[in-house]
This record gives structure tokens, sequence and C-alpha cells, in this order.
């Protein structure tokens, strides 16, 4: 686990300088990144009256007409019941029903060195569902669908930041054509390798997974019947998540963790080749495996800022922590985030306080640190587990995932957890 440390020269002028004055006043907060966890939090904001302005990279919104149709999309989410419920508040998720969201009743884990599996069924939790398998991009269009209804929240699409400054109205961002946008409040919503955080200089702690995934989407000879599966390789585990396309359940989403060298072959191979890689690694238990898509290599480096907000600066989601897929708890993690910091500043807006408050924004921090904090290294304690050969602890594991098999009041607690019920939930989750 190494350090990154702040650089000398944070990129942030003196707060004497003053914000200049010909900086664009955008409203009461600027959220930098549009994907999920960005987009949520302006709609979060939007939704009670708050003028956002949302900067996005991307050149333009997605075509809401081609997403969720014919071939899924490599890149999905498992979203939690509690994920669910703040998307379904916000009036997206019935978009998202409209066009692919597969729920899945039912996980398996098995241990493909050994012999230990676990199952876990939604009813056992007292649940309708685990959660569900959504493409990222299907949660995107029902949040940009919902933020071109709301009045006062305005979208910038082609837009960099290169800059960051303080001023006496609160923050101010450079834009790469120049243009300056001054606010109280600035969000970091830009992903795990944050160009905001950088220029703020907020640094972090990084853990190298010594992985990476390899993510593609398959057809399997038999159907998935709605459960998620994940096998523990002796190199990582890989996972297939369910997919339903139009009603067919042969379709499951790939996110296999492996070496980065072993990441890169599989991304080499022939389409019949992967199938049968696929096919071996996992046992068989879905039959014949055939590609659909190519594969796709994605570096995981585990990360978590050293702080999480800033006079006039705030980090959610991967900006703030960045996660393995190992338990799909990423999105979900981003998504709490946003609920809890917009909380806190419809809150502070209600009291009279300044959103740019770092006192204030302090209470943001506290709540959500904790949780993330237990995660990663939640994460990282299974990974290390499950990455070893030791015959020792080849065997911890697999009497530990049986002996969990047997005992369902620890079930029932580790499903409580994996869903999403940890801690206080902000009231927009409830």
């Amino acid at each position: 686990m190494t350090t990154v440390p702040k650089k000398e020269d944070d990129g942030v002028n003196d707060e004497t300088s003053g914000m200049r004055r010909d900086a664009t006043p955008a409203g009461e907060a600027i959220i930098v990144g549009g994907g999920m966890v960005g987009a949520t939090l302006a709609c979060l904001l939007g939704e009670a009256g708050v003028a956002v302005t949302l900067v996005d990279a991307r050149p333009a919104p997605l075509d809401a007409e081609a997403v969720g149709r014919g071939r899924p999309e490599r890149r999905v989410s498992a979203l939690t019941p509690v994920s669910q419920r703040l998307l379904e508040g916000l009036g997206a998720w019935t978009w998202m029903q409209g066009r692919r969201v597969t729920p899945y009743r039912g996980m398996r884990v098995w241990d493909a060195e050994g012999t230990g599996e676990v199952a876990f069924s939604a009813e056992e939790a007292g649940l309708p569902v685990l959660g569900h398998i959504v493409e990222n991009d299907v949660v995107v269009a029902a949040l940009e669908s919902r933020l071109a209804g709301l009045p006062t929240v305005t979208r910038r699409f082609g837009a960099r930041v290169t800059g960051l400054e303080h001023g006496p109205g609160g923050r101010e961002l450079v834009l790469d054509g120049g243009e300056r946008l001054g606010a109280p409040l600035v969000v970091a919503a830009d992903g795990a390798r944050s160009p905001l955080r950088e220029l703020a200089g907020i640094g972090v702690t990084a853990s190298e997974t010594g992985h990476s995934a390899m993510v593609t989407t398959v057809h399997t000879a038999e159907p998935h019947g709605g459960v998620a599966r994940q096998a523990f390789l002796a190199d990582g585990p890989v996972a297939f998540l369910p997919l339903t396309v139009e009603g067919d359940e042969h379709y499951c989403s790939i996110v296999w963790s492996t070496t980065p060298e072993h990441a890169e072959r599989l991304c080499g191979l022939s389409p019949a080749a992967l199938g049968q890689a696929l096919t071996t690694a996992f046992d068989g238990r879905l039959g014949e495996v055939e590609p659909v898509d190519g594969a796709l290599a994605v570096p995981l480096t585990q990360r978590h800022a050293e702080r999480y907000v800033l006079p006039g600066l705030a980090l959610v989601g991967d900006a703030a922590h960045s996660i393995h897929p190992l338990a799909g708890q990423g999105v979900n993690l981003g998504l709490m985030d946003a609920a809890v910091l917009a909380e806190e500043l419809l809150t502070a807006r209600r009291r009279g306080v300044g959103l740019g408050s770092e006192a204030w924004l302090s209470r943001y921090a506290r709540r959500r640190r904790g949780d993330n904090a237990a995660m990663l290294k939640m994460m990282d304690g299974f990974r290390l587990l499950f990455g070893a050969r030791h015959p020792a602890l080849t065997l911890v594991r697999n009497l530990g995932m049986s002996g969990v098999d047997r005992l369902s009041p620890l079930k029932r607690l580790l499903m409580q957890q994996a869903a999403g019920r940890r801690g206080r939930l902000p009231g927009s989750c409830k």
C-alpha cells in the first residue's frame, strides 16, 4: 500500500486573490463529472431547487433511444436494493425498467481450488431481490432524462477542467477553453483518476491489487435463472452476472479479475478460444460459453482519498474511493456518497449555512468515510485470502465458506450488508 503525497504547489490560489470578475456565476454548486454518481447528485439537488451546473468532458449526452437496445454494453453494475430505492425516488428506475434491468434473487460463490461453496437467496434475507444487474449507460441515460426536465440544472458537455482557484465567493473552475465558472461549492465526481482531486492537492492512499478485470458479454448454453455466480480461481475471481435480453436468460456479463498479463492474453484470444477458456474456468456450470462482444481489460487499483472535503470542495464516488469489483459495491458506495452529501447540503441550505462551509461539509465526510474505508479493507482481506495458495489458508477459506453456508443468521447478516443496509441511511434511500 502506498501513499501518493500532495504536491507542494496544490494548484489552488491564495484565498486573498479573490474570484476573477470575468468568472461566470454557475449557481450554488458545480458538479464535475456526469456519470452515475455525479448525475445522481445533480438530480437530488436539482429536484430541491438548487441551482447546479453539471460539467462533463463527454461531448454530448447519451443517445437515449439507442441505450438499452440490442446487444448489452460490457460495463455493468450490480445495484443494491438501497440504490434501487434512491433511483426510484428520483423517477429514474421506471425508465430503466423500460430498457434493461435484470434482477437476481440468488448468489452462488465457490472456491475453484477447493470444495468450499456458499449459496445466498433473497428469501433467506427477507428481500424480494438481492439486487439488479444494470448496464452503466442505462443508469446514466435514465438520470439524464430526469436532468433534462429540471429547470435549475444546467449541463455543460465537452468541457474539461484545467484549473481550480479560490475566491471570496467560493471556488472557481478554469475550463480548457479558458472560460471560468464560479460557485460556492465544487464537487468532484470525475472518476478514480480525478483531475479535480489532483488540482486540489488531495493525496490518495493507493493499494495495487495486482489485477486487471477482463470484461465482456457472453451467451451461455444454460440459463442463468436469476442467479449471480462467482468462482475464485488461483489467479483471481471470475463472475458471471445475469443479463436478461428480451426475455432470454442465456446472457451474462463477465468480470474476470486476474493478472494484467493474463487479462491481456484473454483479450487477444479468438471468440471461440475465449469461450472455451471461460467454460473451463467456470467448470461448465452454465454449459458452453460464447462471447457476443469483444473483451476489454481494465486495470484495478484501490484508492482512498486522504480527505473528502476542503473549503468549497467535496469528493464523491470514485474520486474519493475506488474499490476492487470483488463484491460489486463500487457504484453503490458512490451513490450513497451522493445521497448523504445532498442530504447534508439541503440541511445546510435550510439553516442558512453556505454550501461551501468546510465545517458543514465535514458532516458528509464523517458519515461516509468510515463505511467506505471498512469496505475497502474487507475487499483487501478477501482478495488476499482467496489469492493465497498456501494449503493451510486454502483449508481455512473452504471451511469458512462451508460454515457460512450452514449458519443462516450469519448468511442473513452478510446478505443485509451486501444489500446496502449499513449504518445510517439517508432519507432518500429508506
